[in-house]
């Protein structure tokens, strides 16, 4: 992971948006947001992106620290992503640019073509706090 850090930039802000930056890392942690899932249900929660990029998205994502990959020794083998304390801790975040998407396309009259910004309550029996701690 140290070699990432010194490829990313200085500036917080250019940092924040290089680490986010990506056609689908937003949609992707915005579906982790809730619970873990399997890379076959977020390929069919995501079905516009192709099966190379949705890996490749991951893998940048686990690289700077927002998703965790974990292996089952199942056979055949489970793996699972889910979203680390820093990933958790960019919701607001996206929640912010979802409802500034969603006044953007107001101002252009496009609002009918945009979908509700919905941050899904988390799995019953687990709070935020108990997230963080889970996944460091």
């Amino acid at each position: 992971m140290a070699e990432t850090i010194k490829r990313l930039p200085s500036l917080p802000a250019e940092r924040a948006l290089k680490v986010i930056s990506g056609r689908w890392k937003a949609v992707i942690l915005y579906h982790l947001f809730d619970r873990p899932k399997r890379l076959s249900q977020l390929a069919r929660l995501i079905p516009a992106v192709s099966q190379k990029v949705l890996v490749q998205q991951l893998r940048e994502m686990e690289e700077h620290g927002l998703v965790t990959r974990e292996v089952f020794r199942e056979v055949p083998p489970r793996v699972t992503y889910s979203a680390t304390a820093l990933g958790l801790s960019l919701e607001p975040v996206l929640l912010a640019l979802c409802e500034w998407g969603q006044h953007h396309a107001s101002a252009l009259d496009e609002l009918d073509q945009t979908a509700d910004c919905i941050i899904r309550p988390r799995s019953p029996g687990r709070s935020r706090s108990d997230r963080a701690e889970s996944h460091p």
